[in-house]
């Protein structure tokens, strides 16, 4: 175990240059939640990848990202062993735009999705489809985003962000797993950021997969009992209507919280079909289970 001295948060430089475009993308504040991290630890975990962008972010010497997702977890597995072929699922399908109108080649692309889910398909799809809301049927895993309205990212400058994110995750390995079996290999030192699905608004997301909060909590609470540190972000506040969302968190389980303002709720502009978001701010709450430098 570390000092508490030592565990005086970890500080980085913003890190804006996205790979994936996901729901739930914390790229503009992943290095707030990060100044929250503990300033030494032994292998960083996160297994609720998504666009990994804490991850990046974070760059850490030693790390497991994991997800329950196979497709997704195709493209982060494929940017650690061949980043070239990486380049190449998404060259190959974004070179079909110069035969063929945007919308026909995206609804061919999703259509091969559909019938067999495969990461080179994804990777096309979470950056051409709308606000990269990548949504799903929850009855049958269907991936129904439309087209979006903006050009896709060229070859060659996806290439560019490839080659920044290999580098970074280069000391990651990538596993498709859920995240209790990965969760359970986390010793004492090591630290864990949680980043699940959020009750409230993501119940078509992150491939139509259900998601047992409680079970979460459980693992938490056994991580902490031998020495992990587990970071997780939560539902806040946020506005779905003129509901205000709150988690009902466990006694004792965690000794932190901190509030991160995410900003606009790209989910709500989907649903809301490009309208103003004044009211739709989403915060995050940030629980700990540690206590940070100077905390009563």
């Amino acid at each position: 175990m570390y000092l508490f001295a030592e565990m005086c948060g970890q500080a980085v430089a913003p890190f804006k240059v996205q790979l994936l475009k996901w729901i739930g993308n914390k790229q503009r504040f992943a290095h707030e939640i990060i100044s929250y991290f503990p300033a030494q630890f032994g292998t960083y975990y996160e297994p609720f990848l998504g666009s990994g962008a804490v991850l990046a972010t974070l760059a850490p010497k030693a790390a497991v990202g994991s997800d329950l997702f196979k497709p997704l977890m195709e493209i982060w597995q494929e940017l650690r062993r061949n980043p070239e072929h990486l380049k190449r699922w998404y060259a190959e399908r974004w070179a079909r735009l110069k035969s063929a109108a945007k919308q026909a080649v995206y609804e061919q692309v999703r259509t091969a999705f559909n019938a067999s889910p495969n990461g080179p398909d994804l990777l096309f799809l979470c950056r051409a489809c709308y606000g990269g809301v990548v949504r799903f049927r929850k009855a049958d895993g269907y991936m129904s985003t439309p087209c979006g309205v903006h050009q896709p990212i060229q070859p060659a400058s996806f290439a560019k962000r490839v080659d920044e994110w290999r580098r970074r995750c280069r000391f990651t390995e990538f596993v498709h797993a859920g995240f209790a079996e990965v969760m359970a290999r986390a010793q004492s030192g090591d630290l864990i950021y949680c980043d699940p699905p959020y009750l409230d608004s993501q119940s078509i997301l992150y491939g139509a997969q259900a998601f047992s909060l409680a079970t979460l909590f459980e693992v938490i609470e056994r991580c902490k009992a031998r020495g992990v540190r587990v970071v997780l972000s939560i539902d806040g506040t946020k506005r779905s209507g003129d509901k205000i969302c709150n988690v009902s968190i466990p006694d004792g389980l965690f000794e932190t919280e901190a509030t991160v303002n995410c900003g606009r709720s790209m989910l709500r502009r989907f649903q809301m079909a490009g309208q103003t978001l004044e009211n739709e701010v989403v915060a995050d709450r940030l629980l700990l289970t540690y206590s940070l430098p100077g905390s009563v």
